[in-house]
C-alpha cells in the first residue's frame, strides 16, 4: 500500500493548510505548477507515515510478546532491548518529521489570505509647476558685491 493512501496524524492539519483532501493534494503536487511548500509538506508527510507505521509495529510486537496469556519463558530481554532501541529510533524520526512539518505549516500564510487580492495603497499625487523658462540672469547664483557705507 502506498503512503499516499495511508493515514498520518497530521492529515487534518495539511488539509486545513492547503484546503483539499490529502489524496487531492498528492494529485496537485504532481502538476507542474505545484508550490514548493506543498511538495515539501507531502514529502514530510510520506516520511511521517512510515515513521508512525514503525512505531505502531514495534508497539504491537511488544504488546504481543508481553500479553498476559503468554508464557514467561518466551520473553527475551535481548528482543525487548532491541524493540526499545527500535522504538526510540522510530519515535525520534517521528518527532523530527512532526517538527519539520509544523515549522513549514507555520511559515505559510493563512489560507484565507492567499485568495484575497493584495492590499493596494493609494496616495495623493503632488504636482508642482515650475516657473516658465526664461533668460538666465547675467550673474545667476552670484552674490552681489558688498556695499561700503561712507561716514
Amino acid at each position: 500500500m502506498s503512503v499516499t493512501t495511508r493515514f498520518s496524524s497530521q492529515d487534518t492539519a495539511l488539509e486545513e493548510a492547503f484546503g483539499a483532501p490529502v489524496h487531492q493534494l498528492y494529485a496537485t503536487a504532481t502538476a507542474s505548477g505545484a508550490s514548493a511548500a506543498l511538495r515539501r509538506a507531502l514529502e514530510l508527510r510520506s516520511f511521517l507515515v512510515l515513521a508512525e507505521e514503525q512505531v505502531v509495529r514495534v508497539r504491537d510486537r511488544v504488546h504481543q510478546s508481553t500479553a498476559p496469556g503468554r508464557d514467561l519463558g518466551e520473553l527475551s530481554a535481548d528482543a525487548l532491548r532491541f524493540d526499545a532501541q527500535w522504538m526510540e529510533a522510530a519515535l525520534s524520526a517521528r518527532d523530527g518529521y512532526l517538527t519539520a512539518l509544523a515549522g513549514l505549516l507555520r511559515s505559510m500564510p493563512p489560507p484565507e489570505s492567499a485568495s484575497r487580492r493584495p492590499v493596494e495603497f493609494t496616495q495623493a499625487k503632488i504636482t508642482t509647476a515650475l516657473p516658465p523658462a526664461g533668460p538666465a540672469p547675467t550673474r545667476a547664483g552670484a552674490a552681489g558685491a558688498p556695499t561700503v557705507k561712507a561716514r
